[in-house]
């Protein structure tokens, strides 16, 4: 007996592996199960995914739905791994809980690089593992070292088709191979969906901003957050728009839209909020946008490559400039958001929906980025990423990367070798304290 197990943790991620699944990109198995993964804060306040509308339109996919909370309670799905030395009796207690027997067991997990996608790969030991991903994330490095252990079973890495030729650098350490789900089959499955938006607001062709919540991530101040949203309804009303629907992120705190509220009274723009919870794939298809706008979200690129409307981003500069460290896991789909999607600012590349790169141009640059990020996980890449460095030393190139960590790893566009001690200088640094002080008081 064969039983596959299925985790998930959004409903977006469940419509995946259903179209997945009904494209033929999984073997049969006599069993499978969708094992649900709430990692909100707080799962006891927050809903699951087979808790929202639609869910029962991709039920019928999965013999069984088990609740992973449930089954480790008290523990937060994110934040518990079981020791080694328990490893065995965790299996054996999972088996029992999931009726799984003495079956073969197949995972197919979301982020692999963290928990609970790592816990389950690392409890059923020898089980092949198949990892799915749906956002922009998988384009760029695994954010962490894998143990070989888990790393050498995973067989391919499936994802949507957002950018077209690109292919992702997700565990390729591994030699894993990247799969696209179907992009006829996505549309299908999410269309399916389409009905279960709730009481949406009858809005014809708005303009659709995308929140992001990025102050909960440290990235902005939740001043900086507002000023973002501000410019976003400004940015709609210097192209003319005067319908604009707001979808906050579901955790964003309720001042984002009073302040955003206020600037569309400002510019006389007619502002819909939608307060219920629902995918922005819903919203393309009954609302079909003028003009998607956000920061560096994956809706953005879905907007684009799935439904074919048109986009436009604000604030990739600022954030390719705060992310810290720079490995930060967010740091190649705000690079591919900023390199392929107009700036809203620029209304002629907004109107002719221009892109700054080709997919072949972009490929090269992701990869450079790839290592600059995870140096020790793709050294094969350094010598790529040097010509590619080299061949593009411009400021329209080098802004994806920061001059201090181009320096620590000997690429070009680093500080020169002889000077290269200045920024780690103690007495350099105080030197130029003094200077830039004693001009500051000169010019007072």
């Amino acid at each position: 007996m064969t039983t596959q197990i299925f985790q998930a943790s959004t409903l977006y991620g469940t419509a995946t592996l259903a179209a997945a699944l009904d494209s033929g990109c999984f073997a049969a198995a006599d069993r499978r199960i969708l094992l649900v993964c709430n990692n909100a804060a707080t799962p006891e306040t927050t809903p699951a995914l087979d808790a929202m509308p639609g869910f029962e339109r991709l039920r019928d996919r999965f013999d069984d739905v088990i609740s992973y909370n449930e089954t480790i309670f008290p523990f937060h799905p994110g934040g518990w791994s079981p020791r080694v030395d328990d490893m065995p009796l965790w299996e054996r207690f999972l088996r029992h809980e999931w009726r799984l027997g003495d079956d073969d067991v197949q995972l197919a997990v979301e982020s692999i690089q963290v928990n609970p996608s790592h816990a389950l790969a690392q409890i059923f030991t020898g089980a092949p593992v198949t990892v799915y991903a749906d956002g922009l994330m998988s384009y760029g490095p695994t954010r962490n070292k894998i143990d070989p252990l888990v790393g050498t079973r995973v067989d391919r890495v499936l994802h949507l088709d957002l950018v077209p030729g690109l292919k992702p650098l997700l565990l390729t350490e591994f030699g894993v191979p990247g799969e696209t789900v179907p992009t006829p089959a996505v549309l299908k499955t999410l269309a399916e969906l389409a009905p279960f938006g709730g009481d949406l607001p009858r809005v014809e062709e708005p303009v659709l901003l995308l929140g992001q919540y990025l102050s909960a991530l440290d990235i902005l101040s939740a001043e900086e957050e507002e000023d973002l949203h501000a410019r976003m309804v400004r940015g709609a009303a210097r192209l003319g728009h005067k319908r604009v629907v707001f979808k906050p992120h579901p955790s964003a705190p309720t001042r984002f839209t009073r302040s955003l509220e206020e600037e569309a009274e400002k510019l006389g723009v007619d502002l819909t909020v939608l307060d219920t919870p629902v995918l922005a794939e819903v919203l393309y298809q009954r609302m079909r946008p003028a003009l998607v706008v956000g920061c560096f979200s994956t809706a953005l690129l879905t907007a684009s490559a799935l439904y074919h409307l048109p986009v436009a981003r604000v604030g990739t500069e600022l954030l390719l400039d705060r992310l810290t460290p720079f490995e930060n896991s967010n740091r190649v789909p705000v690079t591919i958001v900023d390199a392929l999607v107009p700036d809203l600012a620029d209304r002629t590349a907004v109107t002719g929906q221009r892109q700054g790169m080709d997919v072949t141009a972009l490929g090269g640059l992701v990869r450079a980025v790839g290592f600059a990020m995870q140096p020790k996980i793709l050294p094969r890449l350094r010598e790529e990423t040097e010509a590619y460095l080299t061949a593009h030393l411009n400021d329209g190139i080098l802004r994806y990367f920061k001059r201090r960590r181009l320096t620590a790893l000997g690429l070009p566009g680093g500080l020169p070798v002889q000077m290269a001690f200045i920024p780690r200088n103690a007495t350099v640094r105080r030197v130029a304290r003094k200077a830039r002080n004693l001009r500051r008081a000169v010019r007072r």
